[in-house]
């Protein structure tokens, strides 16, 4: 019988039987993302080893539960800036048509899939937990997109999905010189 943590904000989570420091919830209403229902997962996360986890995990998802479409939309341009910097690193494709003609950055959106959210802390430097979003898009297929909100409270990375939670871990450079999260 696998083990279970309970969230305060999110309700009960069920161990992974195939990673043991994942517990994944029941989909929840994700406000962000205009209520769509994601899996949240708890990753490298082992109670007995990390007795405040779960604790500042429910602080970051009440921030980030906080957030509304009007704040996606907020980060727009840089979900955009994404698309469009990956589109001018590689060979030009027709199907790519779509995201080249967006008049309006907030129709982003419409090319992006969130999968699931996953809660984890930063193993690097301050440790605190950051709320990331995995994410399909229609430009970057292989890598797709992630979305990541320090605290759950701000985005302080978007990037492909590369197993880092911040360009300053993904790129061996002090925190200040990380520009999403310098500014949190």
């Amino acid at each position: 019988m696998s083990k279970e943590v309970i969230s305060k904000i999110i309700g009960r989570l069920k161990q992974d039987t195939g990673l043991p420091d994942w517990w994944k919830s029941e989909e929840i209403s994700i406000p962000f993302f205009d209520n769509m229902k994601l899996t949240i997962t708890f990753t490298d996360f082992e109670p007995e080893d990390d007795h405040t986890f779960v604790d500042e995990a429910d602080q970051a998802l009440t921030n980030f539960l906080k957030l509304t479409a009007v704040d996606r939309d907020s980060i727009s341009e840089l979900a955009y800036q994404n698309c469009m910097d990956f589109l001018d690193e590689v060979e030009y494709d027709e199907a790519d048509e779509p995201l080249r003609q967006i008049k309006n950055k907030n129709e982003i959106w419409n090319f992006i899939q969130p999968t699931e959210i996953y809660v984890t802390r930063r193993p690097y430097k301050e440790q605190d937990i950051y709320v990331q979003i995995a994410c399909e898009c229609d430009w970057e297929q292989e890598h797709g997109l992630q979305l990541v909100f320090k605290q759950g409270k701000k985005l302080t990375r978007i990037s492909d999905q590369d197993g880092h939670l911040t360009e300053a871990d993904a790129y061996g450079k002090p925190d200040e010189e990380d520009e999403l999260l310098s500014k949190f």
